[in-house]
């Protein structure tokens, strides 16, 4: 049965990769085999022969049937679409909120179960979609409507299971696409969202739902839990968010820094609904409800511990619909559901089976739960306790008499030493998986879980749950001493995290290196003394370092790789030679957020980069310098170049990081491995002084063109008409096409493809071979713009836009040009004659 499971997840996991193959083929062929198989068998009289026909032949038909069943799953999700003319048009639709609302008074985010949608127009071929995912923020909370009449000027309550009428503006399931950072339009599709988009107006129509639905009871009794929990918590309670993601998993609240916090200490695995949570309350309800059924003469109905497994298994599985049936709760469900039939059945179940028919259910039920790190880490860690722990001795037997005082110390001693030595186990076995999806791990981890572990699992968590059900008037009580630990243990993790060295950042391990280091964290593990097998557990340890060896090809003399981000409205381009890094622009900021959090940092952390030798500012428009202070706290750089006045907050952050600083101008030019780098734009009078900064930023945007033997790599910020004339005529006097001896010119359209760039002269001038954009996806300012869209194809060029490309990787070798999309999985190959 093992072998049929992992069959299937093995099939359902490869459609994903052919999704374009119908699901009826596979579901008939599925039948066809089983037919055939059950008449084969028939036919064959020998045991041992039948015996290995069906080993055989049922894998085969699983693997073909969680084909079929993960194809299904796609197939159901792409029925429906918004239609390409209903993009960023106000439409009105009614529907209802089905689950939990995030963010606070001026500005939320939900789900909306669209039931109808108010439009005249003659319906498209293909239904719209039934959920929609949308946001309502500060910009529109004036339109909120009431009973036809404005009440506040902050956002009402969003409750799950009330009907509202929405204006909206909606997009297709677009987002940034870039190595490392987060998918969003993957999330969007697992979780059935056809379309995203902003509310502009909105008026309630029903508060109470008008028929029942169990989930949307669920969703309302989280939102009642987690303002019961804001409420009674003082207003400066720093843990607040922690507390609410250990009742009911909403980790929305939780700041950024507390998570570098817990990521850095290796607890970030508590800070959520954990399978030991789930495990402690199905206990304490199968406990009560032992008690009480023992009371009366029940047990002779039924046995006592057949009522306690059910009782466990309903309690979890109330709680794991209230926590969101997050993965972890649901292995944890799924394990005790089969346990408890497995005790009703009077049959002894083997752990690993029960294992591995909680793993068959949850791909069952979520297709794509191998897409997500906590399907790794949960089914991981518990994979590795089942395995590596064997049989503990530390608890086994209850010595009476004069030697109990005696057996109690050694007991502790034993049970301390089988605690370290799990804590030891799952932090190894986890290595791979934590360096996959997080490209670190914390070295403090075993200090930190040591006191994190109890102090959360048996104190904060309970004491948080409590206050969640209890009555106010004690409900304080307990919410406010599980923040007080909270807070002891909070010290406790700052302490810790400010140690040097405990996160080790790696890269994201490659596929096969992934592979030979599970070898190495099975011999690592293996249960026994360590004193047994200790050759074997050497060798194991040699496999997983392999983990963080870079098997990437490094780039040779002379070639250089330029990878342009997705990075939306804004710019952003890392140049890689042999062994240096340039990094032009740092992408746009919106409030907190900004792309060097969310984009650049990912991608140098899973590359493996931990230094920039040269950060390059175009200009100080905030769509290039946005995500500036984050890389500055995130990573070493060693220099700066760039067109900012010296009273910019930018050159205060320089200054106070001591990092050194020239302006960018005319003339300068560096060798790094054989890759020639030129400054083309400003003139050579620029400087920092902010008298030289009063015009257009635009126009004082820094040119730097990259070349190499076969290629000229054009950087052009967002220069305009003035700033091209300029730059055209020093390219005349310079004789820049007679020197360019035919190599092709990869052009960045200036200021994102505006009316305003990409003048002829600058065409004329440069002759580009290929063109590429960085802009948003249907952004506001209508980048690029027709004319000049119409302007390239005059000269033989499709301007490459990032919305469509996703990120792009430009990699030029001695004698030839590749470039990479990664959206659309393209590559092609340019060869010099």
């Amino acid at each position: 049965m093992r072998f049929a499971i992992a069959a299937w997840i093995a099939g359902g996991s490869l459609a994903f990769f052919l999704e374009d193959i119908p699901s009826s083929y596979f579901f008939w062929l599925s039948v066809v085999s089983v037919i055939l198989t059950v008449s084969c068998l028939y036919w064959i009289r020998s045991a041992g022969v039948f015996k290995v026909a069906l080993s055989i032949t049922i894998p085969i038909i699983f693997a073909l049937l969680g084909f079929w069943w993960s194809v299904e799953f796609i197939q159901a999700r792409l029925q429906t679409t918004l239609p390409t003319e209903y993009e960023l048009v106000d439409l009105e639709i009614v529907g209802i909120i089905d689950q939990l609302p995030q963010g606070d008074k001026v500005g939320q985010r939900f789900s909306f179960d669209v039931e109808q949608w108010l439009i005249d127009s003659i319906q498209p071929l293909r239904p719209f979609p039934k959920r929609v995912y949308l946001s309502w923020n500060p910009s529109w909370r004036s339109a909120y409507k009431k009973s036809s009449a404005l009440e506040s000027i902050s956002l009402p309550d969003l409750i799950p299971g009330q009907r509202w009428r929405f204006k909206v503006r909606l997009k297709r399931p677009r987002a940034l696409l870039n190595p490392h950072s987060f998918d969003f339009e993957r999330w969007m599709f697992h979780h059935d969202f056809a379309a995203h988009g902003s509310v502009r107006s909105g008026l309630l129509l029903n508060e109470i739902p008008s028929h029942f639905s169990f989930p949307r009871l669920i969703e309302k009794q989280r939102w009642t839990i987690r303002e019961k929990i804001s409420r009674l918590l003082p207003t400066d309670a720093k843990y607040r968010g922690v507390l609410v993601a250990l009742v009911i998993g909403d980790q929305n609240a939780i700041p950024q820094e507390d998570w570098r916090i817990f990521n850095a200490t290796g607890v970030g695995h508590l800070i959520s609904i954990s399978g030991l949570h789930v495990t402690m309350l199905a206990g304490l309800g199968s406990a009560l409800g032992i008690f009480l059924w023992r009371k009366q003469y029940l047990p002779l109905v039924f046995p006592t511990y057949r009522i306690g497994a059910v009782l466990a298994f309903i309690t979890a599985f109330l709680y794991a619909w209230l926590a969101g049936f997050q993965i972890p709760a649901q292995r944890t469900m799924y394990m005790l559901g089969v346990a408890c039939l497995a005790l009703w059945a009077n049959r002894i179940s083997r752990p690993f089976d029960i294992w591995w028919w909680a793993l068959f259910l949850v791909m069952i039920v979520d297709p794509m739960a191998a897409y997500t790190p906590g399907f790794w880490l949960s089914f991981g860690a518990v994979a590795a306790i089942l395995y590596g722990m064997g049989e503990s001795s530390s608890l086994m037997g209850i010595p009476t008499g004069k030697e109990y005082e005696r057996s109690l110390r050694i007991r502790i001693y034993q049970a301390i030493c089988e605690a370290t030595r799990l804590q030891i186990l799952v932090t190894i076995a986890l290595l791979p998986f934590t360096l996959y999806w997080f490209y670190q791990f914390s070295l403090a981890s075993i200090i930190a879980n040591a006191l994190a572990i109890p102090l959360i699992s048996f104190v904060v968590t309970p004491f948080a749950i409590a206050g969640a059900f209890l009555p106010d008037w004690a409900a304080t009580f307990f919410l406010n001493s599980a923040h007080a630990a909270m807070e002891l243990l909070g010290l406790f993790l700052n302490w810790t995290a400010s140690w040097s060295w405990s996160v080790v950042w790696s890269h994201q391990p490659h596929f096969f290196a992934l592979l030979i280091s599970l070898v190495g964290v099975i011999w690592f593990i293996a249960p026994g003394p360590l004193r047994v097998g200790w050759y074997w557990r050497c060798l194991g340890l040699v496999l997983i370092c392999i983990l963080f060896i870079r098997t990437d090809s490094s780039l040779k003399y002379g070639e250089f790789k330029a990878t342009v981000f997705d990075i939306g409205q804004g710019s952003a381009v890392l140049v890689e030679t042999r062994q240096h890094r340039m990094l032009y622009d740092t992408g746009p900021s919106q409030g907190k957020d900004n792309a060097g959090e969310r984009i650049l940092l990912p991608f140098f952390r899973g590359e493996g980069i931990r230094k920039i030798d040269r950060l390059v500012i175009s200009h100080k428009d905030t769509d290039h310098t946005g995500g500036f202070k984050s890389l500055l706290n995130g990573i070493a750089i060693d220099s700066f170049l760039g067109s900012i006045p010296e009273d910019h907050e930018l050159m205060n952050d320089l200054i106070f990081s001591s990092t050194p600083s020239l302006p960018c101008r005319y003339g300068q030019s560096w060798n790094w491995d054989g890759v020639e780098f030129k400054v083309w734009h400003p003139s050579e009078a620029m400087s920092f002084s902010p008298d030289l900064h009063q015009g257009k930023p635009n126009e004082l945007s820094c040119v730097i063109e990259v070349r190499n033997q076969s290629t000229s790599f054009w950087l052009t910020g967002d220069i305009e008409k003035n700033g091209e004339r300029e730059l055209s005529e020093r390219l005349e006097e310079q004789s820049f096409l007679r020197k360019l001896n035919h190599r092709p010119v990869v052009f960045m359209a200036p200021h994102h493809g505006s009316k305003t760039s990409s003048s002829r002269s600058i065409m004329e001038s440069l002759q580009p071979s290929y063109a590429f954009s960085q802009n948003g996806y249907l952004n506001r300012y209508g980048h690029p713009h027709p004319s000049i869209l119409s302007r390239y194809q005059e000269y033989g060029l499709d301007l490459i836009q990032t919305p469509h490309t996703g990120a792009q990787i430009w990699h030029s070798g001695k004698n030839q040009l590749n470039f990479y999309f990664y959206r659309q999985r393209y590559k092609r190959v340019w060869h010099r004659d």
